[in-house]
């Protein structure tokens, strides 16, 4: 949920994960305004699509389609704008999740497991490293994400993590066959306590 601007705090509750349709998702970073826009665009892209042809894309038409708007902001991203955003789904024909990252030139690549971006991505990925599970329950893959976050909160400045003071909690979607679900706030947080008690010293 936060944003910078150089060294200093633009937000602290942006919002950084984005449902593009009924089954698919869009987790931004870079440039925060083009990749809202972006996120907005790819949905009304998909909307569009279904109304036409009559059907929705396929989740690979749908992570092409934002490969191309990535493509199309080159020249913003060369001035420093870069959007370089995650897209995940589940995808309906073969019954999976699926997850793509991008890099700023349009070029797509899809992950097997799992992947992060953004300034703490290093982290996130390390921590799921170890976590991963690949037939995670609902609980697992929620606690997983957490204590994600939180590793990288802990290592890199840029990463909001859980912000206690203020109540502000991460935003947590899952995708399935049943649709997208927005994790709510209590159950982030009870999450977010047992991945800090499980690495409590003892005594303290």
């Amino acid at each position: 949920r936060l944003a910078t601007m150089g060294y200093q705090v633009a937000s602290r509750d942006i919002e950084k994960v984005y449902a593009t349709d009924q089954y698919s998702l869009m987790a931004i970073a870079g440039a925060a305004g083009p990749a809202i826009e972006m996120a907005r665009l790819l949905g009304i892209q998909f909307e569009h699509h279904e109304k036409i042809e009559g059907e929705p894309l396929e989740l690979e038409g749908k992570a092409n389609t934002l490969a191309s708007l990535i493509k199309q902001n080159l020249p913003a991203a060369m001035q420093g704008l870069a959007v370089v955003p995650l897209f995940a789904g589940y995808d309906r024909r073969r019954r999976t999740g699926r997850v793509w990252k991008y890099e700023i030139t349009g070029g797509r690549y899809e992950e097997l497991e799992f992947d992060s971006v953004g300034s703490g991505s290093i982290f996130a990925k390390e921590s799921l490293k170890k976590s991963f599970q690949t037939a995670a329950g609902r609980e697992d893959a929620i606690r997983m994400a957490i204590q994600a976050l939180t590793d990288a909160a802990d290592e890199d400045r840029g990463t909001g993590g859980v912000d206690l003071e203020r109540g502000i909690y991460p935003r947590v979607k899952l995708v399935s066959d049943g649709g997208i679900e927005d994790v709510g706030d209590e159950e982030i947080a009870q999450v977010h306590q047992g991945v800090l008690a499980s690495r409590r010293r003892p005594g303290a």
